[in-house]
């Protein structure tokens, strides 16, 4: 979505005629916002890339110490994990033994 895009959902001063016109506003902005917070994870993610370079810990899994594959770090460069650790995290969160805070908290 262009700047001047999300400018204007976000800025929307007049009133919808009608349901199909509200229901559209009302998708375009949790599209708007709802991929806002996707880039900033994203961002954020990266940021964490560019902090492991700095202190040397790029490319090591930090659940088993092991190198993170080439292959995973050329398709995604902001991996923390190995295949085999991200696959276990994401079945944890699955079940519900781990919520998005205590995550956010062991990457850190």
């Amino acid at each position: 979505m262009s700047a001047q895009k999300a400018a204007q959902v976000v800025a929307r001063l007049d009133v919808p005629s009608d349901e199909g016109d509200l229901s559209q506003q009302h998708h375009e902005e949790w599209i708007f916002l709802n991929r806002n917070t996707l880039d900033m994870k994203l961002l954020r993610e990266i940021s964490h890339a560019l902090h492991r370079i700095e202190t040397d810990t790029y490319g090591i899994c930090p659940e088993c110490d092991e190198p993170i594959s080439s292959k995973r770090l050329d398709a995604v460069p902001w991996a923390r994990y190995c295949v085999a650790c991200q696959e276990q995290i994401a079945a944890r969160q699955a079940a519900g033994e781990i919520i998005d805070e205590e995550l956010e908290e062991v990457r850190r």
